[in-house]
């Protein structure tokens, strides 16, 4: 599916979509959080504002903080918006624009480390670590707001992704659940992974250390990686070993 954000193709599909359901008992929460408002940013922030309130701070306040981000910060509502198109392509579970936005978890807790990420780089630390914490008490997804993430991400299920503080996850990258991408407990500073554009890492993968998976590298479920992964290569077992992706597919290496 390509569709624009900036032409507002985007919004009225989704829009469309929601309208088009006719079960009487979900048709209010697609109309609460999708068809009454005007635009993308003002649903997202609303839903935001929905999943993240606690007894401390009221869901009219995160809702009030998330459309200020946005009306700030144009580029987290379309990474938002890209990132469901992302999963709609890849994820054949995902039958529409809507699936996503309301009811996937990993989405949702991506958007709340949009927000955290954005309240870090503005020296509001404290609340990005208690949307941090919030995120991690209802999706059971632990994403560090410093850690550095692209466009067009999908988090598949979500359940158990940890993502360390130093990480760099780069365009196009695919984490399935339980991934932990963490540091080896030997490191300060930047001891978390690269994660490069296209990536994919699969369930209850382990990536460990200041280490850089390439260009549409895949990890192979269960792997633990501890060393760099080349362009193009796949990594599979514990401990990891590497297959090339050369002609006979057959050139294999120790990690």
């Amino acid at each position: 599916m390509s569709l624009s954000l900036h032409s507002d193709t985007f919004w009225n599909t989704l829009k469309s979509q929601a309208c088009s359901c006719h079960d009487p008992l979900i048709q209010d929460v697609f109309a609460t959080n999708i068809g009454d408002h005007p635009t993308f940013s003002s649903a997202l922030a609303s839903l935001m504002g929905t999943k993240l309130t606690d007894r401390a701070i009221s869901a009219t306040s995160i809702t009030r903080l998330v459309t200020d981000i946005l009306t700030k910060n144009p580029h987290v509502a379309e990474a938002a918006a890209e990132d469901i198109l992302a999963i709609y392509d890849r994820d054949p579970a995902c039958p529409d624009l809507v699936t996503p936005f309301l009811f996937f978890k990993g989405w949702q807790a991506l958007q709340a480390y949009r927000v955290a990420h954005s309240l870090w780089h503005h020296n509001r630390r404290q609340l990005a670590y208690h949307i941090q914490s919030r995120m991690n008490e209802l999706f059971s997804i632990d994403i560090h707001p410093a850690a550095q993430i692209g466009k067009r991400i999908s988090l598949d299920h979500g359940t158990g992704i940890v993502i360390g503080e130093t990480c760099i996850i780069e365009d196009d990258v695919s984490l399935f659940q339980g991934v932990t991408l963490g540091g080896t407990g030997k490191l300060s500073g930047e001891r978390h992974p690269i994660l490069r554009q296209g990536a994919m890492v699969g369930a209850g993968a382990k990536v460990l250390g200041r280490l850089t998976v390439g260009k549409k590298a895949r990890i192979g479920a269960g792997s633990v990686i501890l060393s760099d992964v080349p362009d193009g290569a796949t990594a599979v077992g514990n401990p990891a070993r590497i297959i090339l992706p050369n002609e006979n597919n057959k050139e294999r290496i120790d990690i």
